[in-house]
């Protein structure tokens, strides 16, 4: 049994060999991005390396946040947005790459 597994795009089949390959298809296109501490990033995937360091171009970042109040035992969640031009992202906060969806 074949280590590869060959994806569908509009030139032709891309081979996969490693999980890296899944991120390098993904160069010049929207991603998505979990990350540790609750924030999740969508953006346009200009550089990564080895280690998921990754330089993310017109970014959309959520971060939620959730107030817990001990006193009453309730807690509230809410979110922040902002929009960042150019962004780093240092890998070891990575938990999740998800490519764009290919579409046929």
């Amino acid at each position: 049994m074949s280590d590869t597994l060959a994806l569908g795009s509009a030139g032709g089949a891309s081979m996969v060999e490693e999980p890296l390959d899944l991120v390098r298809l993904s160069l010049d296109e929207r991603i998505y991005v979990k990350l540790r501490g609750d924030r999740e990033l969508r953006g346009r995937l200009h550089a990564y390396d080895q280690h998921l360091n990754m330089v993310l171009g017109e970014v959309e970042e959520t971060i939620t946040i959730v107030d817990v109040n001990e006193d009453v035992g309730t807690q509230s969640v809410r979110t922040v947005n902002r929009k960042v031009p150019m962004l780093f992202v240092r890998g070891d906060g990575v938990i999740l790459v998800s490519p764009p969806s290919r579409l046929s």
